[in-house]
């Protein structure tokens, strides 16, 4: 069976479990409709009998005046049928005390009046209706609770790929970009293949490991592909799967995963998004204390694996600062590996794996890509491919085209092209001034990439954008480069200020990310000479005290002094090159975009 009908048939056992889940539920509404209504024709009948009834101290009178021919009365009813002389239509009365009502009915018939008393037991079928209304509020419970456990699903959770489904299909070599993880974590899938090599010579079995990193870092792809290599069944569940609106729920689902588990031994248990269910214990009540005794649960299954038990979790968090330290100590994650962003080596790797089912272009060079694309996860070069892809359906291209590309590395980064957007003159000029203000001040600043392109398109929620060459992958940033860093994005309302003497809201986002940068440089960085190195990210009020009076002053000051000399520095440059900065936005006005050819180009020129 291959890859694609086993994902059918999980599809299919899905849809007939929900098929089924559904069915049922939907004959517990039907029986509710059918009682409500039972009850509302009931009453609806007994409303149509008061209409044609007599009060009792009427009867009383009319049983006096010798109107009355006969009397019907039910053992344990207090309404009676009653019929008068002359008439053929029967009339109800409600009768207090149905004792006292049958004497003084003996009483006038041993007088002489001709009266007929009957009295009949009272019927099942008659008793049904009130005995049912009596209990409807029960069985409207019961029949919520039943519902509210179906689909809280109290049954046995987790995707598991089994027999020939639950070998997952996924290879080392489907995993780009990871090589040293992946040669940290073949250590996992010897022992799973080979576990009596390690424990003759007296190892423990690694009971854990937590891999950590951003979304979209290939977490869940590794996990898969150690159960994969290892050839052991693969049990997958979703943190979020074990929060429950009823307490003690989520640590059952936990106990019923660990059980299946060890019935499937040696296998591979991965928890995503762990810190849904790991995220460290309160004192609080409510839904943090259900969260606390699933956790505990956990904890105990983890502990609770025996030497012969080969089962190993495998969890991944892009959060692991939140995580209880109880889940961290040795014994339960032993291994804690670093799922990072790939390299350029890695993203080349990447690309040409999910190329493979692509139709490139002979001019699509996946190494420039990959050098365009640095910082980038696997998932968003995935997406690029795929995008890439879309757009030239789109364009009626029979092959991907490198422009094809280019275009969906800007929809993915920037948004999506909007010209059809209908911009006043006035606004053109103040966006060509404000991304040629970005443009110049970048190309005169040492540690800054290259522009790539600026435009006056609107993209996205921007009204234009300039672009950078991203072809470093930089693991660590100087406090020059984030000094020139605040100079570049306060070009362009530098720009305006100098040309137009004015200041627009285009700025925002600019001013937004240099404020940041400037606070992490003093916050958390100690790049304030001032201040020195002292991390005050985070901390609390009395913690800060310990630094001083006003440290809070003292801060915004330092992020302010920061924010205003790049702002001057960026006067001061575009002061001195008003000329370049005059021809690319007249350029921008003419052809409203412009390459990174065309950029130098204006450069070069004397």
């Amino acid at each position: 069976m291959n890859k694609e009908q086993n994902k059918n048939k999980n599809k299919n056992n899905d849809k007939e479990q929900n098929k089924k889940l559904l069915l049922s539920l939907v004959g517990l509404l039907l029986l509710l409709v059918i009682l409500i209504a039972g009850i509302i024709i009931y009453n609806s009948y007994n409303s149509k009998e008061e209409e044609n009834t007599i009060a009792y101290t009427d009867l009383i009178k009319e049983i006096s005046y010798g109107n009355i021919e006969k009397v019907e009365l039910t053992t344990g009813s207090r309404t009676a049928k009653v019929k008068f002389r002359n008439e053929e239509e029967e009339k109800t009365a409600i009768i207090p005390d149905t004792e006292a009502f049958v004497t003084l009915i003996q009483t006038k018939v041993a007088e002489g009046n001709e009266i007929e008393l009957i009295q009949k037991p009272q019927s099942f079928l008659a008793q049904l209706p009130s005995t049912i209304f009596s209990i409807l509020p029960t069985l409207i419970m019961v029949a919520l609770f039943i519902m509210i456990f179906k689909m809280q699903g109290l049954g046995e959770k987790g995707k598991v790929y089994d027999e020939t489904e639950r070998k997952t299909k996924v290879r080392f070599d489907d995993v780009a970009g990871l090589e040293e993880e992946k040669g940290e974590l073949k250590e996992i899938v010897d022992f799973l293949k080979r576990p009596e090599k390690y424990t003759k010579m007296g190892a423990r079995v690694p009971k854990g490991v937590l891999l950590y990193g951003k979304p979209g870092t290939g977490k869940t792809l590794i996990a898969k592909a150690i159960a994969g290599e290892a050839d052991v069944p693969f049990i997958s569940m979703s943190g979020s799967e074990f929060i429950e609106m009823f307490a003690g729920l989520g640590a059952s689902r936990v106990r019923k995963l660990f059980e299946k588990a060890r019935k499937l031994a040696p296998c591979i248990v991965f928890i995503d998004e762990i810190d849904a269910i790991g995220s460290r214990r309160t004192s609080n009540s409510g839904a943090e204390t259900e969260n606390n005794q699933t956790l505990n649960q956990l904890l105990v299954e983890m502990d609770g694996f025996g030497t012969e038990e080969t089962i190993i979790v495998l969890a991944a968090t892009n959060r692991p600062e939140m995580l209880d330290k109880a889940l961290l100590r040795p014994g339960r994650f032993d291994r804690q590996i670093t799922i990072p962003n790939p390299d350029l080596k890695g993203r080349l790797e990447i690309l040409k794996i999910h190329s493979k089912d692509k139709k490139l272009s002979d001019d699509v060079n996946l190494e420039s890509i990959a050098e365009d694309t640095a910082g980038f996860t696997g998932a968003e070069l995935e997406n690029i491919l795929n995008e890439a892809a879309i757009v030239a359906t789109k364009n009626k291209h029979d092959e991907i085209e490198n422009d094809d590309i280019e275009e969906a590395v800007k929809k993915v980064t920037v948004g999506l092209e909007k010209r059809e957007r209908v911009i006043s003159d006035k606004d053109k000029r103040l966006t060509a001034y404000h991304e040629a203000g970005h443009a110049v001040v970048s190309q005169y600043l040492p540690t800054q990439t290259n522009v790539k392109e600026v435009s006056i398109i609107p993209r996205g929620v921007a009204g234009g954008y300039t672009m950078y060459k991203s072809n470093e992958d930089k693991y660590y940033i100087s406090k020059t480069e984030m000094q020139e860093k605040l100079i570049a994005l306060l070009g362009g309302r530098a720009a305006e200020k100098l040309v137009l003497n004015d200041i627009s809201t285009g700025a925002s986002n600019d001013i937004e990310v240099a404020t940041q940068i400037a606070r992490d440089m003093v916050t958390k960085y100690g790049m304030s000479d001032t201040l020195g190195p002292i991390d005050f990210q985070g901390k609390e009020p009395y913690e800060m005290q310990m630094f001083g009076e006003n440290i809070g002053d003292k801060i915004g000051e330092e992020v302010k002094t920061l924010i205003d000399t790049a702002y001057n520095d960026a006067i001061t440059l575009l002061k001195e090159h008003r000329d370049k900065l005059d021809e690319i936005a007249e350029t921008l006005l003419q052809k409203e975009k412009i390459n990174e050819q065309e950029f130098n180009q204006i450069f070069e020129e004397a």
